[in-house]
């Protein structure tokens, strides 16, 4: 599916807001310079024509002799708006055939390059150059996963390496990376076929002009792992994770005060496994003053008493004997 464009964005919104200031009686009459400028989908424009005509509001284009307060202007609007819309799907055909011809030719079509790559130095030639203190650092994720097999592990091991994501620097003024790897980005990594020396064009990949960081052997290696870790995922929950969802029925289903996700934990006592809900960030990001941690309560002994609510700071807790409402 294709991302709209932001001018697409744009124009939508500001389409919205002439329907509601036409419904509300605010607007006589739309005057726009071409109707193309518009809109380009002769759908939209006939959802947005019958909310005016609705409004009683017209619709005049300044450049073009037609209104839709005649039968013939209306008329003439949906052939010039049929044709806006031909020459739309037109434009869009021929530039993602052009941008799947190049990149089948293995040529690099534009975007931020890949962590390990720059873009060639001649302006004039699509394709990609290694950057080799990148590069390095690419291969060292992809034996990181190879000894681990497990996406976590490998993020924490290239954490205390000091591994660190592809530093970029816009014309702005704006940064973005130079931040450990999480989860996500080493996933995208490892699954990006640009490494083994490939061009991917949605669900096809062609031999590339640049060369390959990873070699073929490496790559089988760990895209099978991938696929393997995957089924493993995919299939029916494991004990654990059942005996997770007995034991913390709302697990995912309530938040602190803050919108903080609450997550499960519990502790022992004299025997009995008391169970009992933290804030998310308590557990992922170390200590905070606001989140909702543990204190100590009073349980009761009857199995059908309510969970205990504590007001300073908040904590839900019940024993193994107890089950929250």
């Amino acid at each position: 599916m294709d991302t709209p464009s932001p001018w697409t964005i744009a124009s939508s919104e500001r389409n919205t807001r002439t329907k509601h200031a036409a419904s509300a009686g605010r607007i006589d009459m739309v005057v726009v310079y071409k109707i193309d400028r518009l809109t380009r989908s002769l759908a939209d424009f006939a959802k947005l024509v019958d909310r005016l005509e609705a409004a009683a509001c017209s619709f005049v284009s300044v450049t073009q002799a037609f209104n839709t307060s005649s039968s013939m202007g209306r008329l003439t609007l949906n052939v010039l708006l049929s044709f806006a819309q031909f020459e739309r799907e037109v434009t869009a055909e021929r530039i993602r055939g052009k941008i799947a011809a190049s990149k089948k030719k293995g040529l690099w079509m534009g975007g931020l390059p890949p962590m390990g790559y720059d873009p060639h130095p001649d302006t004039t030639r699509r394709e990609l150059v290694v950057n080799d203190a990148d590069a390095e650092t690419v291969l060292q994720v992809f034996a990181l996963y190879e000894t681990n097999g497990c996406l976590n592990a490998t993020s924490r091991a290239a954490e205390k390496l000091g591994l660190r994501s592809k530093r970029r620097v816009f014309s702005s003024g704006r940064t973005q990376g130079g931040l450990p790897f999480s989860r996500g980005q080493i996933h995208k990594l490892l699954t990006n076929p640009v490494y083994c020396g490939l061009i991917r064009h949605k669900d096809k990949t062609w031999p590339g002009l640049h060369d390959a960081i990873i070699d073929q052997d490496c790559w089988d290696r760990v895209q099978a792992m991938l696929q393997d870790a995957s089924a493993k995922r995919r299939g029916s929950r494991t004990s654990s994770q059942m005996a997770l969802a007995n034991a913390a029925p709302l697990l995912g289903k309530v938040k602190d005060e803050t919108g903080d996700r609450l997550t499960p934990t519990h502790t022992q006592r004299h025997g009995r496994r008391l169970r009992y809900y933290v804030s998310n960030r308590l557990v992922s990001g170390g200590q905070d003053p606001d989140g909702l941690r543990h204190r100590r309560w009073k349980t009761q002994s009857a199995p059908s008493s309510p969970p205990i609510f504590m007001t300073a700071p908040p904590v839900i807790a019940w024993s193994n004997t107890q089950r929250p409402l």
